[in-house]
């Protein structure tokens, strides 16, 4: 430990001139601090951002943030001499910073802007150079190249963001899809060999309303590969459905898990012999919609025709106009001509606007085929319904809907449904 004499004029000279420093460099300090801090918070755009850009800029004046800021509400006056100025200005950003890539980047866009696009490349491609495994330095030139025409190195380089990204992929191929109007091909050479890559593809034809792609890229996954993506076959059998695409949709419901047993031409679960709760996040499978006290939807243990269980409907005085409480939907071929049939029982059922089931075009809801429930008591009977499927329709409607009847009329009693069947009809 150093002892110093504050008494003695010296050690007074050394201790004056150490408060000074430190108070002269708090003062810088914190006059720089707060200048950053004015330049971090402020939005470009902000209603005073000119006012606030320029003191920003005179309390930190070496501050790269803050000579980032300025230039950048100096870019958007679109003036050529505002550009001119805004470009001396990044011009003195990357002196600044020589080594921050990020300001690279924004001097080419100031370039071009500019109309200096050689500058504008070059200073680009300095921004790759400094952060080479970095995404959003490729994505920046490769949109660059892009608009300069210059496609295959354009899409070199936005195929190197696609493999390395999740957050650019979609946008990749998006453009990509764009510029080469909608040619899969081309789409598909920006995606590389990694699973992860091809299934974001799968999903991006799923949104992009190209079911047929979507199926094929995802079926080049093995079933490993396809294991390691679980909610990407989920998300595209949603959207396939949405888009009444129930033929890809169904294979990718199987493959997800969502319906597990699910597939074309087929009904899933015949005999409701899985529990109804089981199946309300279902696609394929049967959906009970419940909520009415009146009308009580359930399998039943004791009265079947085989198996273990059947479906049991009972009304206690249910009078709303509208009825569909039980639905399926099957995947089929366009211009299919099948057969459908059940077996049906009935207890004590009476109405005005009797139950009956339907069959409807899945894409227009329309009826293809409808048989009306039979009043009062009837043993186990099966009901057989043909019908041939829309040329514009590979997706069915199985439900349960009631007929009008004008006005209030209540429905009670019960009936079963057991041992569904669909078949093809040559």
């Amino acid at each position: 430990m150093i002892r110093l004499n504050s008494n003695k004029p010296k050690t007074k000279i050394i201790l004056v001139a150490v408060i000074a420093a430190g108070l002269i460099f708090a003062y810088f300090s914190v006059r720089w601090q707060f200048g950053d801090l004015l330049a971090e918070i402020t939005p470009v755009t902000g209603e005073n951002a000119a006012a606030v850009a320029s003191a920003a800029r005179s309390l930190a004046p070496s501050d790269p943030l803050t000579q980032w800021f300025a230039a950048n509400k100096e870019k958007e006056n679109f003036s050529a001499e505002n550009i001119d100025r805004s470009v001396q200005m990044f011009e003195d950003l990357v002196r600044l910073s020589p080594y921050d890539y990020r300001w690279w980047l924004e001097l080419g866009r100031a370039y071009e802007q500019a109309e200096k696009f050689d500058r504008a490349e070059a200073a680009i491609r300095k921004g790759v150079e400094l952060a080479p495994q970095y995404t959003y330095p490729h994505w920046q030139l490769g949109n660059f190249l892009l608009r300069q025409n210059k496609v295959d190195e354009a899409f070199s380089e936005l195929r190197f963001t696609a493999t390395q990204s999740f957050v650019y992929r979609e946008q990749v191929f998006g453009l990509a899809w764009d510029y080469f109007e909608k040619d899969p091909k081309r789409v598909e050479a920006l995606a590389s060999d990694d699973p992860g890559v091809r299934a974001s593809l799968a999903l991006f034809y799923a949104a992009r309303n190209s079911a047929e792609n979507s199926l094929r890229i995802w079926n080049t996954l093995t079933p490993e590969q396809k294991a390691e993506n679980p909610e990407i076959p989920k998300t595209i059998a949603q959207a396939l459905y949405d888009q009444r695409k129930f033929l890809q949709s169904v294979e990718f419901a199987s493959q997800s898990g969502i319906d597990p047993n699910s597939k074309k031409e087929a009904i899933t679960d015949p005999g409701f012999e899985e529990s109804l709760s089981q199946q309300e996040n279902t696609l394929f499978d049967w959906k009970a919609l419940r909520g009415d006290a009146k009308v009580d939807i359930s399998t039943d243990s004791v009265t079947k025709i085989e198996g273990k269980r059947s479906l049991r409907i009972t009304f206690k005085g249910y009078s709303k106009l509208n009825f569909i409480n039980l639905l399926q939907t099957v995947a089929v071929e366009p211009l299919g001509r099948y057969r459908l049939s059940f077996m049906l029982r009935t207890e004590n059922l009476r109405s005005a606007g009797m139950p009956a089931f339907q069959v409807t075009n899945g894409t227009t809801n329309e009826p293809l085929a409808q048989q009306e429930l039979p009043t009062g008591n009837s043993d186990w009977q099966r009901v057989t319904l043909e019908f041939v499927v829309p040329e514009n329709a590979d997706g069915i409607f199985l439900q349960t809907i009631r007929i009008p009847c004008g006005g209030e009329c209540p429905i009670v009693g019960t009936f079963w449904y057991d041992d569904f069947k669909l078949e093809r009809v040559k």
